[in-house]
């Protein structure tokens, strides 16, 4: 079986796990007692803040330890809006941050920043956003979904010009090596770079304004409250030492693998779209959605052949929604697919996948090539009612009588499904089509499509 999903969760380093075997026989106790096993317990516990604050390029004093990434976002948002309450309760985030970052949004005013189609922002797009009551501003280090690497440095440039701290998260990136530019507030989360789950950490820079929210707890500075889960910390802040020194080598070869699938995947398969910035973006992760392909059966396809691998897909979600990350990009999100290769990912193995990837892809184009469209002809336009058909079905029918209408006419589909005002969207920009616009309809909306070729 290949692991090909290390941007969910990575494989647990060799370090941690000889890490954990040795803090569980010696760092069990509190390290808040005086005692011989207690003072022992806190030299580990301290060993282990000064390496991670190495890891993230910060003072120990200013690195606190949480019981997961989700944890430190939720703690670091609520704790730095309170400190700047005065201020104003003004938040600025973009469009394709983490899950936990836009919940912990939905509970200020906000101001959510575009992408392009790459997945990246404009520093100047948070130069529009900021307001006089703009209390705290964040930005992921690199994209969860499609990899792509964001202008951290120039956009703390523009919020500490303001006056306006910004919260990094930085949960993908930091085994790959610590984020630069003056930020205010990160957080990282030690599963995604070889560490056990459970542990998260926070960073709050000394004149931060930051108070912590929660009844008042003496650990961790008071901004993470419980008992220390200190094999665990040990095991994270070592294998975050482990996966730096391996990083700048293991860049250059996990680079070459995600190149030739971003190269071949095109080759191999028709109708596909490779998202992402194919310069700015993660050494091992690349992501590419397929037209006229259920994400959820083709990741099952490849599970069969040997391939855990992800989606951004709205199937994959129990959601029903498409990814709010590829909606932001506007690019295709049925039959998406993120490779994600952990450290020691081989050559062979990327081959293998490139070898299975079209006759998988093709078995679930046939399964759900078969419906027939009920069309309404007019002069000039069709009518393709796909009401009731989950994506990517309104497509596959759109793409099956467009060359039914003469070039300028339209082709109105009927569809109920959200995705359908990505995917359609999308469809046209591969397909060199206009996209004339979306209409109220008596069920769910009319997407109109105009033929140019």
């Amino acid at each position: 079986m290949s692991y090909f999903d290390a941007a969910s969760s990575a494989p647990l380093h060799p370090v941690a796990r000889q890490a954990l075997l040795a803090s569980l026989d010696e760092g069990w106790a509190d390290p808040s007692r005086l005692y011989r096993e207690g003072r022992r317990a806190r030299m580990l516990l301290d060993a282990a803040r000064e390496a991670a604050a190495e890891g993230v390029g910060c003072r120990p004093d200013e690195l606190s330890f949480t019981s997961s990434g989700t944890q430190a976002v939720h703690l670091g948002i609520a704790g730095a809006l309170a400190g700047r309450r005065r201020v104003g309760r003004h938040l600025i985030v973009p469009a394709v941050e983490h899950s936990s970052v836009l919940h912990s949004a939905e509970l200020f005013d906000v101001t959510e920043v575009p992408v392009g189609r790459t997945g990246a922002v404009s520093p100047q797009a948070y130069v529009d956003a900021l307001r006089p009551d703009t209390a705290l501003a964040c930005l992921q280090s690199a994209n969860h979904e499609v990899g792509t690497v964001q202008p951290v440095g120039e956009v703390a440039e523009v919020c500490r010009e303001a006056g306006v701290p910004l919260l990094v998260d930085a949960a993908q990136s930091l085994g790959w090596g610590p984020v630069e530019g003056p930020w205010s507030l990160l957080t990282g989360s030690a599963h995604k770079w070889g560490g056990p789950s459970g542990v998260g950490l926070l960073a709050v820079r000394k004149g931060v304004r930051f108070s912590p929210q929660g009844p008042a707890d003496e650990r961790e500075s008071g901004r993470a409250a419980g008992f220390e889960n200190l094999p665990a910390i040990v095991a994270a802040a070592a294998s975050l030492r482990a996966v730096r020194a391996e990083a700048a080598q293991e860049a250059v070869r996990l680079r070459e693998l995600t190149e030739r699938i971003r190269a071949r995947v095109p080759q191999l398969v028709a109708d596909v779209e490779v998202v992402g910035d194919p310069e700015r973006r993660l050494p091992g992760i690349v992501t590419f959605s397929c037209l006229y392909v259920d994400g959820e059966t083709l990741l099952h396809e490849l599970d069969r052949e040997g391939f855990s691998v992800s989606s951004g897909s709205s199937c994959t979600s129990s959601t029903l929604t498409p990814s709010h990350v590829l909606k932001a990009m506007g690019v295709l999100s049925e039959g998406n697919v993120r490779v994600s290769l952990p450290f020691g990912a081989v050559s062979e193995e990327v081959d293998r996948f490139l070898e299975v990837l079209p006759g998988a892809v093709a078995r679930v184009r046939e399964k759900l090539g078969a419906p027939t469209p009920a069309v309404v002809v007019g002069e000039d336009a069709l009518v393709v009612d796909a009401l009731g058909k989950r994506c990517p079905i309104p497509v596959i029918e759109l793409a099956k009588v467009i060359g039914d209408v003469p070039v300028g006419g339209t082709v109105r589909v009927l569809s109920d499904d959200e995705a359908a005002r990505l995917d359609i969207p999308a469809w046209c920009e591969m397909r060199e089509q206009e996209y004339v616009g979306e209409e109220p309809a008596d069920q769910g909306s009319a997407y109109v499509v105009r033929r140019v070729s």
